[in-house]
This record gives structure tokens, C-alpha cells and sequence, in this order.
């Protein structure tokens, strides 16, 4: 036997993932269980969108490489609208509806879901961000519409700038695209607090807890 095969069987005993399979694979903290499930889940959603075409909300956890999906949008609008990529950004709406309840994609843009709430959790009743309950680490963040606007200015209140990374480390490198290997993108939530409140609670948007 190997090394790299002794390895491959000791992570494999300890429910950990092989180095061999991660260095290849997208990053991820899950347990070898969880891993797998995971990519399961992460197959299914690439094979229903090949066998039953677009899915009118996109899983954005789902991607290996989720920044490229966001280029995509961008790049698609830029087209249809014949303008400069460089000039358009996102706009944010939080959806009421549930990913089910969503089943035609909207006129532009495009619906995402699978992402996690850490240091707050979002109030679908008061439609903001608030705080976490007690001994809640994570919660399901709502379905978010992201909406490609030509020179688009941001709000100055009344809004969180909510990073999305990829694991909970919240930290990589940078690639040789040029983009983060866990940073993805920052989004806009509603909240009547102002963005230092949230900050100093490191609120985050996560694509994959590490269970």
C-alpha cells in the first residue's frame, strides 16, 4: 500500500475527507458524511437544470464556483440591455415567497437560496435583520433576488452589507482569476440598525455550515 492510499484510509476510518479528493473539490469543512451527501445534492441540482432546464431559483451553494454564475447574470443583462458590463451592478430584494412557492424566473436577474445566516437571523415578520435567539448559531437566510442595474447607486442607510463566504473560516486566497477562493460577493439586507451594529457581531452570510 502507498502512502497517499494509507492516507486515503485513515481519513476515510476517521469520517474525514481524503486530501487527495479535496485539493481537487470545492472547499468545504463537512465531516466525510456530510460531504458526500452533500455532493449528491450538489449533482441532482446540476442534472434536474440539464434534464428539465433552468430551475427558476438557483441553489447558489451548489456552485463550485459561485462568482463565475454571478459574472453570467451580469454578462446576460449586459447583452440583452447592450450596454457595458462594467456599468451595471446588483440590486438586492429579499423575497417573501419560499424557494417552493417561486416557479417562474424572474424578467431579469435571478432568484438565489442556500445560504446561512451567522450572528443574526432574518425576521420574515418584521422583513429585517435581527438579532439571533439564544443558542442559535445558524439560520436559513430567505430566498434573495439579485437584480443587475445600470449605474446603480447604492443606499446609505437603512441597509446591512452582508458578505457571502463560502466556509465558515472566512478566509482564502486569491486565485488566479483574480476573485477569493471563499469570499463570493456582498449583498444588501434590510435592518433599522446601522451597519456597525452588525458588524461588530460578525454577521455573515454562509454558502456551507461544517456539519
Amino acid at each position: 500500500m502507498s502512502s497517499q492510499l494509507e492516507l486515503m484510509a485513515n481519513s476515510l476510518y476517521n469520517n474525514i475527507v481524503p486530501e487527495m479528493w479535496n485539493s481537487k473539490a470545492y472547499p468545504s469543512l463537512k465531516p466525510l458524511a456530510s460531504w458526500v451527501n452533500d455532493l449528491l445534492l450538489r449533482i441532482d441540482f446540476l442534472k434536474k437544470w440539464i434534464e428539465q432546464g433552468i430551475p427558476p431559483v438557483f441553489w447558489i451553494s451548489g456552485f463550485f464556483f459561485p462568482q463565475a454564475f454571478l459574472t453570467g447574470t451580469l454578462q446576460n443583462f449586459a447583452r440583452k440591455a447592450v450596454i457595458s458590463i462594467d456599468t451595471i451592478a446588483f440590486d438586492f430584494k429579499v423575497m417573501t415567497e419560499s424557494v417552493n412557492e417561486l416557479t417562474v424566473r424572474p424578467a431579469v436577474g435571478c432568484y438565489i437560496h442556500g445560504l446561512f445566516l451567522e450572528g443574526a437571523r432574518w425576521d420574515p415578520l418584521y422583513f429585517q435583520l435581527t438579532e439571533s435567539r439564544p443558542k442559535e448559531l445558524y439560520t436559513e437566510m430567505a430566498v434573495i433576488w439579485l437584480v443587475p442595474v445600470p449605474n446603480r447607486k447604492p443606499p446609505s442607510k437603512g441597509i446591512y452589507l452582508c458578505p457571502i463566504y463560502k466556509t465558515l473560516t472566512r478566509a482564502g486566497t486569491l486565485s488566479t482569476t483574480g476573485h477569493s477562493t471563499n469570499y463570493v460577493i456582498a449583498v444588501e439586507i434590510p435592518t433599522s440598525k446601522t451597519q456597525r451594529h452588525w458588524i461588530k457581531r460578525g454577521v455573515a452570510l454562509i454558502c456551507a455550515l461544517d456539519f
